[in-house]
């Protein structure tokens, strides 16, 4: 129905990005911590719930504490791991993000511009609705895929926070499926590897920046480890996020 194996083969990273939507320092310890208090979200918003994809190995993610950080550990190993929330049934109007991560090592083989290489260790992912009748005949099609696999209709946009070895912090790209998924590189390279880092975003900007148009509700946020494309492994670790809506 959809053009057989080789095309669900080039759309499915796609869908995997629309839904949403080294130096270790010795073992782990599992803390008490519950997710919703390490990643914290407007009232009311769903629980956060890993997202399997069919046919992609997947590795769970795992509370621990790292380098005295509560923290949601993820060992990356030629799989994609995601773990998500929507906000569908109740989207907010977005204000300003802050996450931190570390990782014990970055892709060598990686490239997030480039299709079929597009794995990232740590990456944070913001899915948006807005006004679909500007999308394109191409990007329907996809959100009709989406919806016919998954039950659920692609968003209208995707921002993607990641971490790139291949590109320069600052970087914007259009990813190579799809112009409704853009990604900010703020991290590139091995310099920081090994270490707590931290952001704070504004959401709009950012999108205004990505997209050239102001953002409509924020229907959804995720984290994301993929290392399906590349096959290569590393471990990440996420640390406490904080999303805030603009007041009314």
């Amino acid at each position: 129905m959809w053009g057989g194996v080789g095309r669900w083969q080039r759309v499915s990273s796609v869908l995997v990005l629309a839904v949403l939507l080294g130096c270790a320092s010795g073992p782990d310890r599992r803390p008490e911590t519950p997710v919703s208090s390490l990643l914290q979200t407007p009232v009311g918003s769903e629980p956060w719930t890993p997202l399997a994809w069919p046919g992609k190995k997947n590795v769970a993610f795992e509370p621990v504490e790292h380098l005295g950080r509560s923290a949601l550990r993820v060992r990356a190993d030629r799989s994609m791991s995601i773990l998500r929330q929507r906000l569908v049934d109740q989207p907010v109007t977005p204000d300003q993000i802050e996450f931190s991560w570390a990782v014990n090592g970055v892709f060598k083989r990686a490239d997030i511009g480039v299709s079929g290489r597009d794995d990232a260790p740590v990456r944070v992912v913001l899915a948006f609705d807005g006004d679909r009748s500007k999308l394109s005949s191409r990007a329907r099609m996809q959100s009709e895929l989406s919806r016919a696999v998954l039950g659920e209709d692609m968003p209208y946009a995707t921002l993607t926070y990641v971490w790139c070895n291949a590109r320069p912090a600052g970087t914007v790209l259009v990813s190579p499926r799809t112009d409704r998924v853009r990604k900010i590189v703020v991290e590139s390279g091995a310099a920081h590897v090994g270490q707590w880092l931290e952001y704070r975003r504004d959401i709009r900007a950012d999108f205004r920046l990505a997209f050239g148009e102001d953002p409509g509700p924020l229907i959804g946020v995720a984290l994301m480890t993929d290392a399906d494309n590349t096959g290569e492994r590393v471990t990440a670790w996420y640390g406490r996020l904080r999303l805030t809506a603009q007041q009314p």
